[in-house]
């Protein structure tokens, strides 16, 4: 049964090794190698990962099964775009699995465990961007109780996309 809990410091490597991995799976067909490339290079290396690992106003929730990382999502708290309305907001800043566990549970529990978190540092809004081409992460944060408010832009290497605004109370 996959286990969740907070990144350490020693995680720096396979989270940046699996933050890209995942990426690159779930937007490569869709973009450029250069702007992949280039994305991956300033988001993910094993020193930006560190950096937010020590990032007061960030936390990093990891998902392994037998010692194998297999998903993660990344918190924020801070600013949030105009379109939402909250006092104290948290970001899903990232959500993540390998492929091979799509559909298997893991994303409601890791979706479960960000409420959670949120919840208990007092946040009334959860938000998050996703991309407007990503039906499937649509559909499931649909599921999980958020609506749309509005968007802005993702950039992707050289290539600013559109991600739509989703939100939710942080209470169920």
């Amino acid at each position: 049964m996959p286990t969740i809990r907070p990144v350490t410091p020693h995680d720096a490597q396979s989270l940046a090794q699996l933050a890209e991995e995942t990426f690159r799976a779930t937007f490569g067909a869709m973009n450029t190698a250069e702007n992949m490339a280039l994305h991956c290079q300033t988001s993910y290396s094993e020193a930006i990962q560190a950096r937010e690992i020590a990032n007061p106003h960030m936390l990093t929730l990891l998902c392994e099964e037998d010692g194998r990382l297999i998903g993660f999502a990344q918190l924020h708290w801070g600013e949030a775009p105009p379109c939402v309305s909250a006092t104290h907001p948290t970001e899903i800043q990232r959500l993540y699995l390998a492929q091979d566990w799509h559909g298997q549970g893991i994303a409601p529990m890791l979706m479960n465990a960000c409420l959670a978190e949120a919840q208990q540092r007092g946040s009334d809004v959860v938000w998050l961007g996703v991309w407007e081409h990503n039906p499937r992460a649509i559909s499931f944060y649909q599921k999980c109780g958020f609506v749309e408010v509005g968007d802005h832009v993702f950039p992707v290497g050289h290539d600013p996309q559109r991600d739509i605004v989703m939100v939710r109370p942080s209470m169920a």
